[in-house]
């Protein structure tokens, strides 16, 4: 695991342009994880309307005060600005002494959304096990389930790869993070499994396991908890334990850069 240089923080964007795939759940587990690791976390929610990973952190910071203890945590910015320009200015100011910069994007085709996935280091992509899903990324046959070609959004990331490669910038490291694969029907996550096989290499992204469909995620929103705060969480249940353990390995795929010597798992266990 490569040591994070502190000149700019590692900049990781959550993006998907379809809405319901855990996106802004798994950002914000991510930046806390970090944050429990010991490194210093800075995030931009994209969404003014919806700001669900603001509200998130918000409600956060309102259990803290509320019981007088402290948690990890990052700090989070909703951007308002109506220019890319303006966004980049937000981004290195947030991101100014910062070790990784969180920015989670609206579920929906968005400029500021699409810039900021060609600026990331690395880019999630969170999906619901589903074709419908898949589509964002790639064509399928009707009959066959091979891939026909690559979506816009692949296309525009390909190129963007390209495009830093001439410039010798850093890669992209691509992720897409198949969430809610066990309400999948075992025929169909077959199929979207080979898909995903095939499309990887011709996209060049990475798949990695997310998050299952659990209940405890949206119980823990409106206090602002993750499952990574032992002891303020109560009695964990196996399904809770089953879910950390989800959120380790997600974790661990990532091949996120360390910082010092803390490691992103830190208090997983």
């Amino acid at each position: 695991m490569p040591t994070l240089a502190h000149t700019t923080p590692h900049r990781i964007t959550f993006a998907n342009e379809k809405g319901g795939t855990g996106k802004s759940t798994t950002a914000v587990h991510v930046a806390v994880a970090l944050a429990y690791g010991g490194a210093k976390v800075a995030a931009i929610d994209l969404d003014p309307r919806q700001r669900t990973m603001d509200r998130y952190f918000e409600n956060r910071r309102e259990l803290t005060t509320n019981r007088g203890i402290e948690l990890p945590t990052a700090q989070c910015t909703v951007f308002q600005g109506e220019t890319v320009e303006e966004f980049d200015a937000l981004a290195a100011k947030v991101g100014e002494g910062m070790d990784f910069l969180i920015v989670d994007t609206p579920g929906r085709d968005d400029l500021f959304a699409r810039h900021s996935a060609t600026e990331a280091d690395t880019l999630v992509t969170p999906m619901n096990d589903s074709f419908v899903d898949f589509d964002l990324i790639g064509q399928v046959d009707a009959e066959t389930f091979k891939v026909r070609r690559l979506s816009f959004y692949a296309e525009l990331i390909w190129e963007t790869r390209k495009m830093r490669a001439m410039q010798k910038r850093k890669e992209i490291d691509w992720v897409v993070v198949r969430n809610r694969s066990g309400h999948t029907e075992a025929r169909n996550m077959q199929r979207i499994e080979k898909a995903l096989g095939e499309l990887s290499k011709r996209a060049g992204f990475r798949v990695a396991k997310g998050l299952s469909e659990r209940v405890v995620y949206r119980e823990l929103f409106p206090s602002g908890l993750t499952l990574l705060d032992k002891g303020h969480l109560g009695e964990l249940g196996t399904s809770h334990l089953v879910a950390r353990q989800e959120m380790r390995s997600l974790l661990a795929s990532l091949h996120l850069p360390s910082i010092a010597k803390a490691e992103p798992s830190l208090e997983l266990a």
